[in-house]
């Protein structure tokens, strides 16, 4: 088990911020090698369901998911979602967290507990630093990424 929390800050309001960290299929335009798919008719909702696929050919895994809380901004306050994952090679469970900031922006809080079956526990703290450097990373790419909102 590797548990780890990723925060970053935007100039976007909370709700940009959101709409672009919870759409799924973007997530695969800032993490190689990934293919998203969204299982559930829209919108997100709790009962969501996606599948995340990454890597090449056979070295590729599905990486499914479930929305269990969705609490979307309203009126400028925090948005909150938590996501269950339900892989046979990675499992645990994501929340995502936007919050106003004063004097305008938003502030993304990321928590994740990332599982990854067969791998020995000598291996977690090299996992904890890779996963926050890669989450990190999707992160900062969703918030500059240009969703046509003249943001970008």
């Amino acid at each position: 088990m590797v548990l780890f929390l990723l925060q970053r800050t935007s100039p976007l309001p909370v709700d940009r911020s959101w709409r672009r960290l919870t759409d799924w299929p973007r997530h695969a335009d800032v993490v190689p090698l990934t293919r998203v798919t969204v299982l559930t008719p829209p919108p997100t909702r709790v009962g969501t369901s996606f599948v995340a696929r990454s890597g090449v050919g056979p070295l590729a895994f599905d990486d499914p998911m479930e929305v269990v809380t969705w609490q979307p901004p309203r009126g400028g306050g925090p948005g909150r979602c938590r996501l269950v994952k339900h892989g046979t090679f990675v499992t645990g469970w994501a929340e995502i967290e936007v919050r106003p900031v004063d004097g305008g922006g938003s502030r993304v809080v990321w928590r994740e507990d990332l599982r990854v079956r067969w791998l020995p526990g000598v291996a977690g703290r090299p996992l904890r630093w890779v996963a926050r450097w890669m989450f990190g990373r999707a992160v900062e790419g969703l918030l500059r990424h240009d969703d046509g909102e003249g943001d970008a």
